[in-house]
């Protein structure tokens, strides 16, 4: 389930068209729904910050899962309970 998290917002970036026009052209072909350019643009911009900020939200799980489970982080916490 963890490999998922990361395909999904993965495939967004690659599928993502660089064109706001070319992503309302897509919608419209897929859903029979039109979009206006400015409405791309948005659904455009929100799906990138969406999609990099689910990207990062996982690397920074991962990377505390990593440092908690391999960093010695209990030796840390008990050094400084010491002194």
């Amino acid at each position: 389930m963890d490999g998922f998290g990361w395909i999904v917002p993965g495939a967004i970036l690659a599928l993502l068209p660089k064109c706001p026009m070319c992503l309302a052209a897509y919608i419209a072909l897929w859903s029979g729904i039109g979009l206006s350019f400015s409405a791309a643009t948005h659904l455009r911009a929100l799906l990138l910050m969406l999609s990099v900020g689910l990207i990062l939200f996982m690397a920074v799980r991962n990377t505390r899962r990593l440092i908690h489970k391999f960093g010695g982080y209990e030796k840390i916490i008990e050094r400084s309970a010491l002194c």
